[in-house]
């Protein structure tokens, strides 16, 4: 690919999916330094010229959350004071994402004010993959292109052929994810019905669609502290089911998932690499990482050419 306008850069959230990016693109990394303060103060400085470029940022918001989110701020705001052209931010995984809605008295609404500042420091253009809720893309007032992950996983299970596979969600919220999965892999959907008491505390409480003698797969769009996913697994196996795995988009895992996920029934657990896995993550026998580098570029190519990017909407 030679656009001499293209211009690709990363944070640091997550340098190994910018650079697989670019390698399907057949760019250069282009270079920016990034750097911290004793205090944890943010530090950048672009390398190279980009006046008139057509400049993509790819930063995943993931942990450390906040220090994730200004460096990306910062890097947006020095490519609109150098003269960028168009600058879109890549984000694999929007943070706050969770708080799109008051759902409690006196309580921010943390998405909405994330994309202000995304705006604020100057992006022209988003590039979402997976938001938790779809409406998000409505808090801007600049154009969001919002890519899906399930091409990439449903070719991974596509390829297992599990037979008497059953497709679940794992909360009325999800069906929609959950039954374009099914759709695809021309397979039932089933839906655990949960009550959450509490943040990252989750509890299941019924079954809904026939799991006996099937083998079932749990689609969600993140696995933060796994409790959700494990307890679906239990109830499911508790219905017959004759095995479970899952995937998801984001590998936010925090807490002690990876050990819950060990001593869980869970069989597989797959997800893309939009956040990077930690070094125990990529050790665990459960776990696995599908790229969506080639996914993305596609999506940048076809924004920096000018034609549709619907084509990826699947």
């Amino acid at each position: 690919m030679t656009h001499d306008r293209l211009k690709v850069f990363s944070g640091n959230a997550n340098l190994a999916l910018t650079q697989e990016i670019c390698a399907s693109l057949g760019l250069e990394l282009a270079q920016a330094s990034l750097k911290q303060f004793a205090d944890g103060e943010n530090y950048v400085q672009i390398l190279e010229n980009v006046r008139g470029a057509d400049v993509f940022v790819v930063q995943p918001t993931c942990k450390p959350v906040d220090t994730s989110l200004m460096e990306l701020l910062l890097m947006i705001q020095a490519f609109k004071l150098a003269s960028a052209g168009r600058i879109t931010a890549v984000l694999p995984y929007y943070g706050y994402a969770r708080q799109d809605r008051k759902d409690k008295p006196r309580v921010p609404i943390s998405a909405k004010l994330v994309a202000s500042l995304l705006e604020t420091a100057g992006a022209d253009r988003i590039l979402a993959l997976d938001l938790h809720a779809a409406q998000i893309q409505g808090f801007f007032n600049v154009p969001v292109d919002h890519l899906f992950a399930s091409p990439v996983l449903v070719e991974y299970f596509k390829a297992l052929d599990i037979p008497d596979l059953t497709v679940v969600s794992p909360d009325p919220g999800g069906v929609e994810r959950a039954r374009a999965f099914a759709k695809r892999l021309n397979c039932p959907l089933a839906i655990i019905d949960k009550r959450r008491p509490e943040a990252n505390v989750a509890e299941v409480m019924n079954v809904v669609g026939d799991v006996e003698d099937r083998h079932c797969l749990v689609v969600d769009d993140l696995i933060d502290t796994g409790g959700t996913l494990v307890k679906s697994a239990e109830a499911l196996l508790a219905k017959g089911a004759s095995g479970v795995s899952a995937c998801a988009t984001h590998a936010v895992l925090s807490g002690p998932v990876l050990e819950r996920i060990e001593e869980s029934p869970l069989e597989e657990v797959v997800f893309t690499n939009s956040i990077p896995l930690s070094r125990e993550a990529r050790q665990s026998r459960k776990v696995k990482s599908l790229s969506i580098a080639k996914l993305l570029a596609e999506a940048i190519r076809s924004i920096h050419e000018e034609t549709s990017v619907s084509v990826l909407f699947i």
